[in-house]
């Protein structure tokens, strides 16, 4: 007779007594621990906010170290395991824009109650957010201040600020392989964003027009534009979320709020992989 039960097998681990758990490996007690509502009356909603907030962290703490790899490995010219970690990256952006329809099942009626409990707390003081667009090159030495309250945080923005981006890494990996990159943007300003060059437009047109000759490298341009068009992405549908939830009301952090982030589609971390595909088949 059919129990719909499956056994526990006889070399199942039981006994954790001296052994490690799973929860022990987490650190689950601390991390499921850490979510703390404020609001007053307590709100069904607000834990939702939370941990949308807290997992996106998470992902944002793994892509930190991926795009710290991928950058190293690129310097020590190792490119398909940096490929590899942009590959992971990319399927983390994924997650976190898929997470967006999670917190989109919030209401602006029950945002609205948690709302005055955020006080002047807001994504736009998420120091590995800033730290994931210094590393992909929106440098923006402005945004430093925000974080004055917080010198650990600010001292690794700092630091980050003056370090070359992912891309600046990038040409000059293609320096170093052969490629004609202007001199200036080998030894340019890091701490200032990247803008677009007509003689590396040129140059990368030479690589499109004749991909079997350059595989490496063109598969590398086009894992980084995967990659912007995936940050964009989640760009996008955060923006569509702040406007579903709130309108064009101003954010808990003194921004435009909706404005604020369209703006932010403009920005490209990459330029030149975009303006070579108007020169492709002239």
């Amino acid at each position: 007779m059919a129990t719909n039960q499956r056994d526990l097998e006889p070399g199942v681990q039981r006994d954790f007594s001296r052994s490690m758990t799973y929860g022990d490996y987490l650190d689950l007690d601390r991390l499921l621990s850490a979510q703390h509502p404020r609001s007053e009356p307590a709100q069904h909603d607000e834990l939702l906010f939370i941990i949308q907030h807290q997992t996106s962290e998470l992902w944002l703490k793994l892509m930190i170290h991926e795009l710290r790899s991928a950058r190293s490995l690129l310097i020590s010219d190792e490119l398909s395991p940096a490929l590899k970690r942009l590959a992971r990256v990319k399927r983390i952006l994924e997650v976190l824009t898929d997470q967006w329809s999670v917190l989109a099942t919030l209401t602006p009626s029950e945002y609205a109650q948690i709302r005055p409990f955020l006080a002047t707390s807001s994504g736009f003081q998420s120091w590995q957010y800033r730290a994931v667009e210094f590393l992909l090159g929106n440098k923006n030495a402005e945004m430093i201040a925000v974080f004055d309250h917080d010198p650990p945080a600010r001292g690794l923005l700092a630091g980050l600020l003056g370090e070359p981006s992912l891309y600046d890494v990038f040409l000059h990996y293609l320096s170093r392989h052969g490629y004609a990159v202007p001199a200036e943007l080998l030894e340019r300003d890091w701490t200032t964003p990247h803008t677009v060059n007509d003689q590396l437009v040129q140059v990368l047109s030479g690589v499109y027009a004749a991909p079997s000759e350059h595989w490496g490298v063109y598969e590398t341009c086009e894992e980084l534009v995967d990659l912007e068009d995936s940050f964009q992405l989640w760009r996008f549908r955060h923006l569509k979320v702040v406007e579903r939830v709130i309108g064009h009301k101003r954010g808990t952090g003194g921004s435009s709020g909706v404005e604020f982030l369209r703006r932010a589609l403009d920005l490209t971390f990459f330029p030149e992989l975009y303006a070579v595909r108007a020169e492709i088949g002239r």
